[in-house]
């Protein structure tokens, strides 16, 4: 556990992380591609570790250096793993892997922890089934552990459910050009969390791959494309920036972000934009951000193409005067906690009054309190929180470590906003 000490003011210059969004899907890429692939400042973390013990496992070598990852793409030929991959509570690397697997000549069995477990996977499932592949969920619930049966997928035309995440599509985008005929993904409903989508065509599109994409409802990937060898430069992740903007917020200070790429296609990078509605002044200049704390007001905002960054919003919002309604949050509930649950009883441990929907969260901020802050194993609950701590006198973090999953050195960098 981890009390984090109230703050006056803050001024201070932090470097965001590497993107974890842009690290997973870079190393897919990077497996499939022809040739030699150096991935520059790719994000080492418990979530992209994952990701590289598994593509060892298909036969991709991967050699790790201090600030880099050295991939051997195979040209789209993998090894069936040996055994039984296992990845964590890993969300992108288990959806993703799921339609790799689809291109080892054999069956592939992925697994996961106890949440993992839980978190559905049955929308892209059914995709490759419409191509004729066997893919399975082994305990019949529509959630890993799943088998999949690879060879020489078909491609062809399919329907998938937009509703409930966005990694169903990415999977299949950043496989689907090594199919055997062309591909075209019909989306079915509204498509959640479209920025996700727009840094996946943005990745393909850098190492040579084409996607048509018609109004977020239809995605045409023609066969036989190839992706290019090349070094790519991760950019820094703009969901993980969003604690120390945050910080700015809720002290009144001056916090700026470095690292961080001002046209990037992360729908979190306009998280500041966010906090200026709420009354902070926001300044821009080249790859750093800068927000100044101001006193702050509630606001309504949706929030479906930054899900991310509603955890850190919720936490600002118990510093703001009346209340915050945050709309577009459905799919919180399936990532590595119920995130709107998780949320309705921290924030009400530290005084707020909550209301939870299924689709949104209204957060009235009261008294403040101290409390022991509950993570449920979820790494963005123990970095928003982190922020509150700074504003309220007695807050404690409960297990701290489970930032490892995005952020390794996460409360070490928190700390250094002291100085």
């Amino acid at each position: 556990m981890i009390e984090i000490q109230p703050a006056p003011a803050l001024k201070a210059t932090v470097a965001a992380p590497p993107s974890k969004s842009y690290t997973n899907r870079a190393y897919i890429v990077a497996a499939l591609a022809d040739g030699t692939v150096r991935l520059e400042n790719p994000l080492f973390s418990d979530d992209t570790r994952y990701m590289r013990e598994a593509l060892l496992q298909f036969g991709v070598p991967v050699v790790e250096e201090k600030q880099a990852a050295v991939v051997q793409g195979q040209g789209g030929k993998l090894n069936v793993p040996g055994r039984e991959v296992f990845i964590g509570n890993a969300g992108t690397t288990m959806r993703f892997l799921t339609t790799l697997a689809t291109l080892a000549p054999g069956i592939t069995r992925l697994t996961g922890d106890d949440r993992m477990q839980e978190r559905p996977i049955e929308d892209l499932l059914m995709c490759l089934r419409q191509m004729g592949l066997k893919a399975e969920s082994l305990q019949g619930n529509g959630c890993p552990p799943i088998k999949i049966h690879g060879g020489k997928p078909q491609g062809g035309s399919v329907t998938l459910a937009g509703d409930k995440s966005s990694q169903y599509l990415t999977s299949l985008l950043l496989s689907a050009p090594y199919f055997q005929n062309d591909t075209v993904i019909n989306i079915e409903g509204e498509l959640t969390s479209k920025s996700y989508v727009d840094i996946t065509l943005d990745i393909m599109q850098t190492f040579g791959v084409s996607v048509l994409n018609e109004f977020y409802r239809k995605f045409t990937i023609p066969a036989g494309q190839h992706y290019r060898a090349r070094s790519y430069a991760v950019e820094g992740d703009a969901s993980s920036a969003s604690y120390f903007f945050a910080a700015a917020a809720v002290t009144g200070g001056e916090v700026s972000v470095t690292n961080l790429n001002p046209d990037s296609a992360q729908g979190d990078i306009h998280f500041p934009d966010a906090l200026e509605q709420m009354g902070c002044e926001v300044k821009r200049s080249g790859e750093k951000i800068t927000v100044f704390g101001n006193p702050l007001r509630g606001i309504t905002i949706h929030m479906n193409d930054m899900p991310d960054v509603v955890q850190t919003l919720a936490v600002v919002a118990l510093f703001s005067e009346g209340k915050t309604t945050m709309t577009g949050i459905a799919n919180l509930r399936i990532k590595e906690t119920d995130r709107i649950a998780a949320l309705a009883n921290e924030l009400t441990r530290l005084g707020a009054s909550v209301a939870a929907g299924e689709d949104f969260l209204i957060i009235e901020p009261g008294t403040h309190q101290p409390a022991e802050v509950e993570t449920y194993d979820d790494h963005r609950m123990a970095m928003s929180f982190a922020v509150a701590g700074l504003g309220i006198p007695g807050v404690k973090i409960k297990n701290p470590r489970c930032v490892d999953k995005s952020f390794p050195n996460f409360f070490e960098r928190f700390q250094e906003l002291y100085g």
